[in-house]
C-alpha cells in the first residue's frame, strides 16, 4: 500500500489522519505503515525442496521489509542466464528505486524497447514524479485496463495502487478481483482495511494463509489485521515486526510498526524509542514524522516540538495525503474562523 504502500507509494496504505488548523481532528491515531510488498519462505524449506529455490529471495525480501537500498544492492549483483528470472529481478529493482522516490532513474533507464512487464513501473514513477500529469496519466491509465491481463500482476499492481492513490478504492479493488497472487491479495486485504471492511480484510487473510502461511507477506497482513483491530492484539501485531527486525534487519517500516502498537497500548515512552531509531535511520522518513507528531500529542508535548516536525513534512512531502489533508482542513478551519470573526 505513500505508497507513498511498489511504496508509496509506493506500495503502503496509510490510516485516516487529519488535522484543522492549530487543532487535531483525528491526530491521535498512529500513521500504522503497511506495505504490501512482503514474500519471505523459511531458509530450511527452500533447502529442504530445492525446486522451489527462489534466486531473487534476498532481493525480494529486502524489498518487502523496506530495506530499499540492500535491495537494489542485491539485485545489481544477480547474472542470472533466466530471461524470466532477469525481468522480475529489474521489476523489483525499480520498485526500490521508487520506494526511494528516486523516480528519474527510472523515467530515463525505462524505454519502449523494454520488457513489457516493466512498462507499467515508469508509468507509477511518472505518477509520483509529475503531480501536474496525473489526470492524464490516470486517463491513459484507464484505456490500459481494458486490455488488462489478469497474470500481468505487476500490471495490476500499479494499477490498483494509483487508483487507490486517486480515492478510487472501488476500481482499485476491480483490478485486483479474482487475482491468486499473493501481493495482489495483500493490497486487497490494506484496501479493505483502508474502507474499515475488517470482516472482508479477514477473508482475504484466511486465502493468503491457505495459500502461503509462512509467507512474510502473510504475517505482516496479520500485523495489519490486529493493528486495525486493536485491543489485545496490538501485542500480537507487535510480536510478528519484533520477528521480521530479529530475522532480517530493523527498518523503518517494521519500527513504525511497532511504534504504532505501542502507541495503541499508551506505552508512549517505548513508541518514543523505536521511533527515534527509525528517525536514525532516516530522519526524513514521512512515516516516522507522522508517528512523531502523534505521539507528542499524546505525551502532550509542547506546539512547537509538533510544529517542527509538521514544518519538515510540509517541506519534503507536499503531495503526501497526510501533508495534502492536513492542509485541506487547515484552509477549511482558517476560512470557518474568518466567518465566525466576521459575524461576531
Amino acid at each position: 500500500m505513500n505508497e507513498n504502500k511498489i511504496a508509496d507509494t509506493y506500495f503502503r496504505v496509510k490510516g485516516n489522519t487529519s488535522v484543522v488548523g492549530n487543532a487535531v481532528d483525528d491526530l491521535r491515531r498512529p500513521e500504522h505503515v503497511t506495505e504490501w510488498n512482503y514474500y519471505y519462505r523459511n531458509d530450511k524449506m527452500a533447502r529442504q525442496q530445492p525446486v522451489d529455490f527462489d534466486e531473487l529471495f534476498d532481493v525480494k525480501n529486502h524489498f518487502y521489509i523496506g530495506n530499499y537500498q540492500q535491495c537494489i544492492n542485491e539485485a545489481q549483483k544477480i547474472k542470472s542466464s533466466s530471461s524470466k528470472v532477469a525481468v522480475e529481478r529489474d521489476v523489483f529493482l525499480y520498485r526500490a528505486y521508487i520506494a526511494q522516490r528516486k523516480f528519474r532513474v527510472v523515467l530515463d533507464e525505462i524505454n519502449n524497447s523494454s520488457p513489457h512487464s516493466l512498462q507499467p513501473l515508469k508509468m507509477l514513477a511518472d505518477y509520483f514524479a509529475n503531480p501536474g500529469r496525473r489526470d492524464a496519466i490516470v486517463s491513459e491509465l484507464r484505456q490500459a485496463t481494458k486490455h488488462a491481463n489478469s497474470d500481468n500482476h505487476n500490471f495490476l499492481i500499479v494499477a490498483a495502487t494509483i487508483f487507490y492513490h486517486e480515492k478510487n478504492l472501488d476500481q482499485a479493488l476491480r483490478m485486483l478481483r479474482n487475482v491468486d497472487h499473493l501481493e495482489c491479495l495483500a493490497l486487497t486485504l490494506q484496501i479493505y482495511l483502508k474502507m474499515d471492511r475488517l470482516d472482508l480484510a479477514k477473508k482475504e487473510l484466511l486465502t493468503m494463509q491457505e495459500k502461503d502461511d509462512d509467507a512474510t507477506l502473510t504475517q505482516l497482513a496479520q500485523a495489519w489485521l490486529n493493528i486495525s483491530t486493536g485491543g489485545d492484539k496490538l501485542q500480537d501485531a507487535y510480536y510478528i515486526f519484533q520477528d521480521m527486525i530479529d530475522k532480517h534487519s530493523s527498518t523503518s517500516m517494521l519500527l513504525n510498526g511497532q511504534a504504532t502498537c505501542f502507541i495503541g497500548q499508551a506505552r508512549y515512552e517505548e513508541a518514543e524509542t523505536v521511533l527515534q531509531e527509525s528517525l536514525d535511520k532516516d530522519s526524513n522518513n514521512p512515516d516516522t514524522l507522522i508517528n512523531m507528531i502523534v505521539l507528542y500529542q499524546h505525551m502532550g508535548k509542547p506546539p512547537e516540538v509538533t510544529n517542527r516536525y509538521l514544518s519538515q513534512l510540509k517541506d519534503s512531502h507536499l503531495e503526501h495525503p497526510f501533508v495534502k489533508e492536513y492542509l485541506e482542513k487547515e484552509t477549511e478551519f482558517k476560512i470557518l474562523r474568518k466567518q465566525y470573526s466576521t459575524s461576531a
